[in-house]
């Protein structure tokens, strides 16, 4: 192919597309190792916008860190700073900390974000051409997927029946106000439906949680562990016991598994469990009902009818106002819509997500995916922000030393072919 012929205005070694636990992590270490970057999103936004307000973490305060190369500001040290309670463990995190530690942090250690939106990414003979929201365009030689979950929300088929004004995703929303006095079916198990649930109820609707499993798994409360439990099940960020030890620890290993393996593994580990600070919220309060699948849909006016079928068989109908689809994420890169098409024919996959090298590379050179587009890759660590530590040292790390010694030839980069 040939590299784009218009001028581009500004240049860097490495942009940077997403402003969440990752993509800051990564900015805070380039910044420290010297490496010339760009940064561009909305600080936080997926967890400011896309989530329950008043929901709180499931991750324990000591694994919801960002991560700044000298570990000196943590969530327990801004919480300290702020007059914030905290504990490492056994005290939920508010979803409103977290959100307002994460913009501390990126004051802090990100003050050059660029709080606009990349359009498009398209290759060129200086490496990738980026175009901005406002019209701008600039020459990077690397760029790095840290844009989050948002585009990988998952509806499942049967649910896309439904016009679009009954059906929607949980990361839809933030503020569940307009949702009082409506009737509401949350379809889900895991945590986001069930923290959805509740805020829906405490919103005022009235909710019928739907579950195919046969029946909601809360986390257990924290208990004081015995010495045997602190060895043979050790504590993680990710939970405890001596797998989720090695995910947690030996996401480069992890990599090293056969293809089959690492799939096997990773959709059988840390299934649906909502948080245990949760379950008060909902039991005896929304009406949930577990082994059941919908087998049927149906509108009638302003009104959704579900066919409900148990795991009996026995069969009944529910009607709602409004369906929402509390059923995760999936990673496809095909649902990444401002990387071009050729780009994104050469990315060599493990079922829909990138396949990635030991630095988390993709098969098109230059182009980096973190976070839950690389947990097919390196494992469960990633779909959790304290894997933001591990990414952000392999990545800055690799970064600095294969940057080039020389500044990029604008006049030359814009002339030569690929």
């Amino acid at each position: 192919m040939t590299g784009p012929t218009r001028a581009a205005s500004t240049i860097a070694e490495v942009a940077i597309i997403g402003a969440g636990p990752y993509g800051l992590s990564i900015a805070a270490h380039l910044a420290a190792r010297g490496v010339d970057f760009r940064i561009f999103g909305d600080p936080m936004s997926a967890w400011a916008q896309h989530m329950p307000k008043d929901m709180c973490l499931k991750s324990d305060g000591f694994a919801s860190s960002l991560s700044d190369p000298a570990s000196e500001f943590t969530l327990g040290h801004y919480c300290r700073q702020e007059g914030i309670p905290y504990e490492d463990t056994g005290l939920p995190v508010p979803l409103e900390t977290f959100v307002a530690y994460g913009l501390a942090f990126q004051k802090r250690f990100v003050p050059n974000l660029e709080q606009r939106l990349v359009t498009s990414v398209e290759e060129s003979a200086a490496g990738f051409e980026l175009q901005l929201e406002n019209g701008e365009r600039l020459l990077a030689r690397k760029v790095i997927f840290a844009a989050g979950v948002i585009c990988f929300a998952r509806i499942p088929e049967n649910l896309l029946e439904l016009p679009g004004r009954f059906i929607s995703h949980s990361s839809a929303y933030g503020d569940l106000t307009g949702f009082a006095g409506q009737r509401v079916a949350v379809v889900g198990a895991g945590a986001s439906a069930i923290d959805l649930a509740a805020s829906l109820h405490d919103a005022g609707a009235s909710v019928h949680v739907i579950a195919r499993r046969a029946t909601i798994r809360f986390h257990d409360p924290p208990q004081p562990r015995s010495l045997s439990d602190r060895i043979l099940k050790p504590a993680t960020g990710i939970g405890a016991g001596m797998q989720l030890f090695f995910y947690a620890n030996a996401p480069s290993i992890f990599r090293l598994l056969p293809g089959k393996v690492r799939l096997d593994r990773i959709r059988k580990a840390l299934g649906p469990a909502p948080g245990w600070f949760v379950k008060d919220r909902v039991v005896g309060k929304v009406a949930i009902h577990v082994s059941t699948r919908i087998t049927g849909l149906a509108v009638h006016g302003d009104r959704v009818s579900l066919a409900l079928t148990s795991g009996d068989g026995d069969a009944t109908s529910l009607e709602v106002d409004h369906v929402i689809a509390a059923t995760g994420y999936r990673v496809n890169v095909q649902k990444i819509d401002f990387l071009s098409r050729a780009i994104l024919d050469k990315i060599r996959l493990i079922e829909e997500a990138p396949d990635l090298s030991k630095d988390f590379e993709s098969s098109v050179p230059g182009l980096y995916f973190v976070g839950l587009s690389a947990a097919n890759t390196f494992g469960p660590l990633l779909r959790f922000a304290c894997g933001a530590e591990f990414v952000a040292q392999r990545i800055s790390g690799h970064l600095a030393r294969v940057k080039r010694r020389k500044p990029i030839a604008q006049a030359q980069a814009l002339s030569e072919p690929t």
